[in-house]
């Protein structure tokens, strides 16, 4: 290579254009001898591994991606690009695409412009150029999102997009790896190639952080019992991460030697020598189907984002040096020593692609917008009721049934009146008997039967390929539920109590639930997430296993959340949930209230009142849709969920005694979304209103029930609220001081009759 270009050299506030520049003064004055021009499918440079139709063609998708980070630096200014991230120095990533398939499932660092320019190629027709224009310019018309965010996101190229991914992805890529293993073993098929791969791409920064550890240890896990996970994990180390170094050598000293991590180097600033590399690396995690980590060598050209004024924060000498390992100048020398292109065509092929993106993003930039909420929020949550109520009461499958029941005689709707966890488990025999893709899985699920034994038997009666017990870390079971989902299976993953859920959310939260909305409805993430909830154990407590904290689902957009409080609800509920994952592909997460798990009596001990009968299939609960008890009184409305049912319903008998007041009890069901207007319905006509909402009073459900009863103009109706108090929950008996109870809810009601 020869010395540093002019420009390179000049101290200025615009790097952008001195990094263009860099690039024609380097062709310009390069001096170094010129090999006789090689053929296609001979080595692009002596020894070197890439031939010459594989090297102009990634220097082009190389090209491709520095020319839409040059467009956008550009056209952010005058409003018309809205994203300024870019890949410039990570461009042989476009290595990696080349190497591997469309159909290997990709899941991408946001410095991706190479790979996806070079993987544009793997189907004929498509176009890298104007697909990314759109995006950059959050055109409606963008074919990876929909105009919702800048994304590198294609259904036909099998790229699931991400938003911001500092390794928020790679659970779900080890996910998917392992899904696709798994297809096999229950008899799955497989929308992609049965050898197919996993990619996952990151930085070195990104590398240290929790969720990738989790994720390169859950790998490692798996392939030390021998169980096959594809995952090519490729750390793309730039050495910085916004304006943190990473280390010279930490990424190679941290990951070189992990047992049952393959770890294999490649440079990615060299096309000619870093080919081979990465092929080792593909092909390896292919033929062994075990995890794999690729240290791809990159450099980071014009700062994080078009924000960062990296000349304020770095000396100029640092930045020249940087500018100087620019991997497009490499691939010029090459072009230029193999005798491929005269310095006059490389020019020429720089501007040509220069005008194409340029020419790209103004037309992008013509197209229509989103202009409407109603245009925004289309993929969030799919919800088509006629077909959802269709697959929930499905019934064809009665042989299926009575052969995992053990009979005809001993179906679940055939036995007496059972209690909430009896009903759960014979519901969840029932559902994966209708849907074979199904799986189960969890901590201590299996043979266990759970914490609370509310899975006993489905470990035998299905064997461990599709109910599994996984490795302590929620994380990681969100991230194969999400996995499983990519391949088409219905995953039905537990989190052993609501408190380990925060540990994880974001699995939900920046994942699952937003795959529809960023990918326009084109990749979805069905899973019924069950949760052991809410508080009233007894004996057993404190605040992980009495966690009433309900906000953090109920914020996540798109989340359906209900919360059943008797077996015959939870069964019918839970065949809806499956049926919402299975048609609109939605995410659902299962509350189960503990303390009501083997609750059988209500009023007194010995009464029974609280076990129901199975309800038979065909059955099935509406999405929003309520109970409600003695629904022609008035005098005073309850409005409630899970522990508060019964609750509700035992104060009410002693409210009617000593206020002579006749009392309703509504009971939700559904926490998200809220039917507010099934809750203003029951509003309208109440002489009285109380909210009894077991979480705690700040960010509750009771706040979303009070601004439906307002909203649905019954704000003059006199209202109470009895909620818990904000804290975490102490242990034993103190628990109950913090959470609401019988007394304080007939309190509550005495309190609104002596309202004048």
């Amino acid at each position: 290579m020869s010395a540093t270009p002019i420009a390179a050299r000049h101290k200025g506030f615009n790097r952008a254009e001195i990094v263009d520049q860099n690039f024609t003064e380097f062709v310009q004055l390069w001096q170094g001898d010129v090999r006789a021009k090689p053929r296609d499918h001979e080595s692009v440079l002596p020894g070197s591994a890439l031939d010459a139709r594989g090297f102009r063609e990634l220097l082009e998708s190389q090209l491709i991606s520095r020319h839409l980070d040059l467009m956008a630096r550009v056209l952010r200014v005058q409003n018309k690009v809205f994203y300024t991230i870019g890949s410039s120095g990570h461009e042989g990533n476009a290595m990696v695409a080349r190497l591997t398939r469309h159909t290997d499932p990709a899941f991408l660092h946001y410095r991706s412009g190479g790979f996806m320019a070079e993987r544009f190629r793997k189907l004929p027709g498509m176009d890298p150029v104007m697909d990314s224009a759109l995006s950059f310019a959050a055109s409606k018309e963008d074919p990876a999102s929909g105009g919702r965010h800048k994304v590198w996101g294609s259904k036909p190229l099998w790229v699931l997009p991400q938003t911001s991914t500092i390794a928020s992805h790679l659970p779900k890529a080890l996910g998917t790896a392992v899904a696709i293993e798994q297809a096999r073993r229950i008899g799955h098929t497989l929308p992609i190639p049965n050898d197919s791969i996993a990619i996952c791409s990151f930085g070195d920064a990104s590398s240290n952080h929790a969720t990738a550890q989790t994720a390169f240890n859950a790998a490692a896990w798996t392939a030390y019992q021998k169980l096959p996970a594809p995952v090519l994990f490729v750390c793309e180390d730039n050495g910085i991460g916004i304006s943190v170094k990473t280390p010279s050598g930490w990424v190679a000293n941290n990951f070189q030697h992990r047992n049952d991590l393959d770890y294999f180097f490649a440079d990615g600033l060299d096309l000619a020598s870093g080919y081979e590399q990465v092929q080792r690396a593909v092909d390896h995690c292919r033929e062994t189907r075990r995890p794999t980590f690729l240290h791809l060598k990159t450099t980071r050209i014009m700062g994080h984002a078009g924000t960062d004024f990296e000349i304020e924060w770095r000396s100029i000498e640092e930045l020249v040096a940087v500018e100087a390992s620019d991997p497009l100048l490499r691939s010029a020398a090459i072009a230029l020593e193999s005798g491929l292109y005269s310095k006059d065509e490389l020019l020429t092929l720089n501007e040509t692609l220069r005008k194409r993106c340029f020419a790209a993003a103004e037309d992008a930039d013509r197209r229509p917008r989103l202009q409407s909420l109603d245009e925004v929020m289309t993929p969030l949550a799919p919800y088509t009721p006629g077909q959802v109520k269709a697959e929930a009461e499905r019934t064809d499958y009665q042989d299926k049934r009575v052969a995992v029941f053990g009979g005809e005689e001993k179906l679940p709707e055939k036995q007496p009146p059972r209690h909430l966890a009896i009903q759960i488990n014979q519901a969840l025999h029932d559902l994966m008997a209708k849907y074979p893709e199904s799986l189960l899985f969890g901590e201590d699920v299996a043979q266990k039967g759970g914490v609370y034994t509310v899975t006993k038997g489905l470990n035998k009666t299905f064997k461990g390929n599709r109910v599994f017990n996984t490795l302590l870390d929620e994380t990681v079971i969100l991230g194969l539920a999400q996995g499983y989902a990519n391949m088409g299976m219905l995953p039905i993953p537990e989190i052993q109590y609501l408190a380990y859920f925060h540990n994880a959310c974001d699995q939900i939260r920046g994942e699952a639930a937003s795959l529809q909305f960023f990918s326009n409805g084109q990749y979805r993430n069905p899973l019924v997430m069950r949760v052991a909830s809410l508080g009233y154990q007894r004996g057993f407590g404190g605040h992980f296993h009495n966690d009433n904290s309900i906000a953090a689902l109920r914020d996540i957009p798109g989340l359906v959340v209900g919360c059943p409080s008797r077996g015959d609800d939870a069964a019918t509920m839970l065949r809806t949930m499956m049926a919402l994952a299975k048609v609109d592909g939605r995410v659902c997460a299962y509350l189960e209230p503990i303390a009501l798990y083997m609750a059988k009596d209500l009023y007194e001990a010995g009464d029974g009142q609280w076990q129901f009968t199975y309800p038979a299939t065909g059955e099935a609960m509406t999405l929003g849709e309520g109970r409600v008890y003695n629904d022609e009184a008035n005098d005073l409305v309850i409005f409630t969920f899970g522990n508060g049912v019964p609750m509700a319903l035992r104060s009410a008998r002693t409210i009617e005694k000593e206020l002579g007041w006749k009392v309703r009890v509504v009971d939700l069901r559904w926490l998200a979304p809220l039917n507010d207007a099934f809750i203003a319905k029951q509003a309208k006509n109440a002489k009285h209103i109380l909210v009894l909402d077991e979480g705690r009073k700040s960010a509750g459900v009771g706040e979303g029930v009070i601004t439906a009863i307002v909203e649905g103009g019954c704000g003059s109706t006199p209202l109470e609220r009895v909620v818990g108090a904000d804290t975490y929950t102490p242990l034993a008996g103190a628990a109950f001081l913090v959470l609401p109870g019988d007394v304080e809810v007939v309190a509550a009601a005495k309190k609104l009759a002596d309202r004048k």
